[in-house]
């Protein structure tokens, strides 16, 4: 087992204040988590800036309109709050190359890492827009809800993550 790293959050706090974050997001602002139609939205406005007609023209964005909002800016304070943490904890590090991937792919492995990030993303994407909602929004507002189909997602996301970890890593992790 590894040892946790020196100054790095608490797993336990981290998820207390994940918790209060759902739901202080739902009592002020009646919202809860979501982030997949942020991206949507960004791609949206992207393409407003080249061809807006187009952009009018397209079903999808008459219903969910290119703009910024409340989910945009959940978005960004994810970013900003992440960076908050690394930075506070004394983990921040600007590398191509994790070391983890690096001990099982190698050093010169960026573009075999950015093809594999881009095609989960792709997956990752198509899933969220055909479920019409991401995993934060199924298993995180759901179980808030206490909605079991929240804590079934939930279930399934961890599995997921474990045997994509396990396909990735092998069987020891990273060394």
């Amino acid at each position: 087992m590894k040892k946790q790293d020196q100054g790095a959050w608490s797993p336990y706090l981290a998820g207390a204040l994940s918790g209060l974050v759902g739901v202080f997001s739902v009592w002020l602002t009646g919202n809860f988590f979501g982030a997949s139609t942020s991206f949507v939205r960004t791609a949206g406005m992207i393409e407003q800036i080249f061809a807006p007609e187009r952009v009018a023209q397209l079903s999808y964005f008459t219903k969910i309109a290119p703009k910024i909002d409340w989910q945009w800016m959940f978005v960004v304070g994810i970013f900003l709050g992440s960076l908050i943490a690394a930075l506070t904890s004394g983990s921040f590090k600007l590398q191509a190359v994790p070391d983890m991937w690096a001990v099982r792919f190698g050093e010169k492995s960026i573009a075999r890492r950015a093809l594999t990030a881009f095609a989960g993303g792709v997956v990752a994407m198509f899933g969220a827009r055909l479920a019409d909602g991401c995993p934060s929004g199924h298993g995180l507002s759901g179980s808030l809800q206490l909605a079991v189909s929240g804590f079934i997602a939930l279930f399934f996301f961890f599995l997921a993550g474990m045997i994509a970890a396990r396909l990735l890593y092998g069987r020891g992790g990273a060394k």
